[in-house]
């Protein structure tokens, strides 16, 4: 019998740690026996574990109800049929956002850390996001929607808790076209003239808007409602986020398909031509037009399957950095992509690092079929694109293995690699991804000398590779460049070989 390899297993994401369920998941039996109203939707299984029927909305949005009281102190409600959040899932969201503006890869849009402002689309009935922002965190929040009921509802909610009610904004958004589109809009483009279907209310109009012109072509698919961000946001108004729990699905019926979970939800929130896919593509393109009206740009996204498309998307429109993570509740699992327009901020070298000349740092989780000499070419690839001149050298030993490339770039050669860009995106968006272009001129003077220095690359272990970079002249003129140099090729280096590590630093 053949012996069959034992696939390695990935690290499935858990749980945000910053999550207040992630050590201490919601205890049904405390609950039932604290709230009267929580204690007939619990039942006990075969295991004497405490359970609730979760294709019932009831149980569902009690439950709720019940933990927004209890570890959140909100008094929160919506009508039946409105769509209930579950609050760790969301949860999730909030502090991964709090990771994205903690990270400063994006430099703070005002000098005042602690007066973040986030936009939510569709907030809903529910309200869920600035309430758990604002509870949480102290965030002050814009929600939009276009429904009565989701407005007059997301209102109650938020007034209903007096203690964080002024730092959310309850925004209707105008379903005219011409708000958006301008007094020249062609006639038939008119809010008077449009053509809605009042049963699908996110306002999917007979006629789509392009973002770019009103005259492009719309392909097959494309989204056709009313605003969502160009033509909501006012002008001068700026944001530390957006962020959008997006209708998922294109029918109904494809909603529908999974008998687990009653989660409720109208088709305003559920249901848009084109699903989650043409939505968020929107979000992209009205993003296009705001640019740095926010600081970041993010949504979730419901199917893995959408992320590549999208990240695609933001390749072709020039965005500066790219963000995706999984959120993990359970059995259900979404996603979630960050972008933005604003220059990175420049990595600095501290004075202690310019004064070393030999740095070093690992390499983890390397996957299978990659190995010291797969790196070690990559390496040779990243210096040679710039126009450095490198000699390759291999020595094999019978326990170690060790390679090592010397190095010599002039000055323009070290221009160019500071310069090199990490790419974009790779053909796998499971972890995430960014793009950082340094310029030499913002992190050190670059004087006329050649730079010489030694890439050594260690393999002791599977799966985990140690390298090693050494100055050869101490005293060059470009000296001071070797340490950005060489925090470069990491950054290049990890986000090639160390998908699931890299993706550890905002999860």
């Amino acid at each position: 019998m053949k012996n069959k390899k034992r696939r390695r297993e990935q690290p499935r994401p858990t749980i945000h740690p910053r999550n207040k369920y992630s050590e201490n998941p919601p205890d049904f039996a405390l609950l039932a026996s604290l709230y009267p109203s929580f204690s007939p939707f619990v039942f006990y299984g075969r295991d004497g574990r405490p359970r609730i029927d979760w294709t019932d909305f009831g149980a569902t949005r009690e439950l709720t109800r019940v933990l927004l009281l209890h570890d959140h102190g909100l008094d929160w409600w919506i009508p039946d049929g409105q769509l209930c959040p579950t609050v760790p899932n969301r949860s999730n969201y909030i502090h991964w956002i709090e990771d994205l503006l903690s990270s400063e890869i994006i430099p703070k849009i005002n000098n005042n850390a602690d007066n973040i402002r986030g936009f939510d689309i569709g907030t809903g009935a529910n309200c869920i996001y600035p309430l758990l922002g604002a509870s949480l965190l102290g965030w002050a929040f814009v929600g939009s929607d276009v429904t009565d009921v989701a407005l007059e509802w997301a209102e109650r909610n938020v007034k209903t808790n007096p203690k964080i009610s002024d730092l959310i904004e309850i925004r209707k958004v105008d379903t005219c076209m011409d708000a958006v589109l301008g007094e020249d809009s062609s006639e038939d483009l008119l809010c008077n003239g449009s053509k809605t279907n009042p049963s699908n209310g996110l306002g999917r109009e007979s006629a789509p808007i392009s973002s770019y012109t009103r005259d492009d072509a719309v392909e097959e698919n494309s989204y056709s409602g009313p605003p969502i961000l160009f033509g909501v946001v006012r002008d001068g108004e700026t944001f530390d986020f957006c962020m959008c729990n997006p209708p998922f699905f294109e029918s109904m019926e494809e909603a529908g398909l999974n008998p687990k979970t009653s989660c409720g939800g109208t088709s305003q929130e559920m249901v848009c031509p084109g699903g989650e896919k043409a939505f968020i593509t929107r979000i992209i393109e009205d993003s296009v037009r705001l640019k740095q009206s926010f600081r970041w740009y993010t949504s979730m996204v419901g199917r893995k399957s959408n992320l590549k498309s999208l990240i695609a998307k933001l390749r072709e429109v020039g965005v500066t950095i790219v963000k995706t993570t999984e959120f993990v509740q359970g059995q259900t699992c979404r996603w979630g992509i960050a972008w933005s327009f604003v220059p990175p901020a420049r990595k600095i070298v501290s004075p202690y690092l310019a004064e070393k000349s030999n740095l070093s740092f690992m390499l983890e989780g390397l996957q299978r079929q990659f190995g010291a000499i797969h790196v070690l070419q990559s390496i040779e690839s990243f210096f040679r694109e710039a126009g450095a001149s490198c000699k390759l050298n291999v020595h094999s030993f019978s326990v170690d293995a060790f390679y090592f490339e010397q190095i010599t770039a002039s000055n323009d050669h070290v221009k160019g690699i500071l310069r090199n860009k990490v790419a974009l995106l790779e053909e796998s968006v499971g972890g995430d991804c960014e793009e950082e272009p340094p310029s030499c001129s913002d992190t050190m003077p670059c004087p006329s000398d050649d730079l010489s220095f030694c890439i050594i690359v260690f393999q002791q272990i599977p799966g985990t590779l140690l390298v090693k970079g050494s100055l050869q002249r101490k005293d060059g003129l470009l000296s001071g460049a070797f340490p950005s140099i060489f925090q470069r090729l990491e950054e290049v280096l990890k986000q090639k070989f160390c998908r699931e590590k890299a993706s550890v630093a905002i999860s």
